[in-house]
């Protein structure tokens, strides 16, 4: 069972001000456009301006890292910066080790692009050990009323960014 990650926020935040890159993976598209939607609508009830919401995509869940930072730097060279952003991907384990060099090499590659571009990244990487885990947590399990993580990672961010974003002090 899915089960809410973020659980109550410590206060009301407010994403009005907020500036917020999403970049996703193409893979598993079903379950991705389900975590991206969810994500945005989750950043619109929190008061993010739906001009404030940049969303890319990118092949696979090993390239996010590169993509959500070439994303920021883009945005910061409009002028534009970003004050978060969350990266979505979705990993389905196979019979062969593919699962867990992309996962680990993604997951380690996402925590340390935080300290190179300073803003928040939002870890929205699904690694499922089935498709049905997969869209069990993205909200589309036929037949059973499941969680949607992207409300999570939506979440997730307006507060990373309005406690610890660039903006934030």
């Amino acid at each position: 069972m899915a089960v809410k990650g973020v659980g109550q926020l410590d206060r009301e935040y407010n994403g009005a001000n907020l500036r917020v890159g999403i970049v996703h993976a193409r893979w598993n598209a079903q379950i991705i456009e389900a975590l991206v939607n969810c994500s945005t609508k989750k950043l619109r009830t929190m008061g993010v301006q739906e001009k404030n919401i940049i969303v890319e995509s990118v092949p696979g869940s090993y390239e996010l890292p590169w993509g959500s930072k070439r994303l920021i730097d883009r945005q910061k060279t409009l002028g534009e910066p970003l004050d978060v952003i969350i990266s979505i991907g979705t990993l389905i384990k196979g019979s062969t080790m593919h699962f867990e060099f992309i996962a680990d090499a993604t997951t380690k590659a996402l925590m340390n692009l935080q300290e190179k571009v300073e803003i928040p990244v939002i870890f929205g990487l699904l690694t499922c050990m089935s498709e049905e885990q997969a869209m069990a947590r993205a909200g589309i399990d036929p037949g059973k009323t499941m969680h949607n993580h992207g409300e999570d990672w939506g979440a997730a961010a307006v507060e990373m960014a309005a406690k610890f974003g660039p903006n934030a002090f």
